[in-house]
């Protein structure tokens, strides 16, 4: 497997996809092309959504071929060279991927070396599945069950903060639930501005921020770049 899997798209004050494409250009070496699935934006169209990205990718020689224009989608995945999904909204992104079979078509290109790369809500659907986002539920998929290429679940722009005068839960708080209820799972809190790269059989952490990790049974802690990752296998 081949995967690059991003916190968010965008960092506070920098343009729109900036800090990871030097890193996408280079995960996807000589490919030039890839199959988009846009189903995560919400409050623009997918047309949009495909130009705005094309917009960036174009800067590195990349084509992007979105999935909404075909009749015909998971053809466009078994023939794609790479395999781009980007964020948004989790669950409306799970609820198409699902009622278009899109799932099972990524994973299988996904076992056969295809590379993927995700953002935000892009990341979260390669996991077993979608329960650790943090997206608002707006649409029912059929299940919560995502790509599962990932063995763990990541919680994408993970953050420590809470804010001064709110008295609801923290994202720690969250997840220590989801751990409960689920424990034999690990959950890796992907701070913004760090991915996640998998390939060769070695998953790395890229980014100047540590990557939190949780686990049932086991205290909260922080890894950072360069760390062994192997026990999320």
């Amino acid at each position: 497997m081949k995967l690059l899997l991003i916190s968010n798209s965008t960092n506070a004050g920098e343009p729109y996809l900036k800090y990871p494409m030097p890193r996408i250009d280079e995960f996807l070496g000589s490919v030039r092309e890839v199959v988009f699935v846009p189903y995560a934006g919400i409050t623009f169209s997918y047309a949009e959504y495909e130009a705005k990205v094309q917009a960036r990718f174009a800067e590195y020689g990349i084509k992007v071929r979105s999935v909404h224009r075909s009749k015909d989608p998971r053809r466009m995945i078994r023939e794609a060279q790479a395999i781009c999904v980007g964020g948004g909204n989790t669950f409306a992104l799970t609820k198409k991927m699902q009622e278009q079979g899109l799932l099972k078509a990524i994973l299988g290109k996904i076992k056969a070396g295809t590379p993927y790369i995700g953002w935000s809500a892009g990341s979260n659907v390669c996991c077993p599945t979608i329960c650790t986002t943090n997206d608002m539920p707006i649409v029912e998929p059929e299940s919560f069950k995502a790509i599962g290429a990932v063995k763990f679940q990541i919680n994408p722009h993970y953050l420590d903060a809470n804010p001064e005068g709110h008295a609801g839960e923290t994202r720690e708080q969250r997840i220590l639930e989801y751990i409960t209820a689920n424990p034999r799972r690990y959950v890796v809190g992907l701070r913004e501005g760090c991915m996640l790269h998998y390939e060769n059989g070695k998953l790395e952490l890229i980014g100047s921020r540590p990557m939190r990790i949780f686990k049932k049974g086991i205290a909260p802690y922080e890894v950072k770049a360069g760390d062994d990752l192997s026990f999320l296998l």
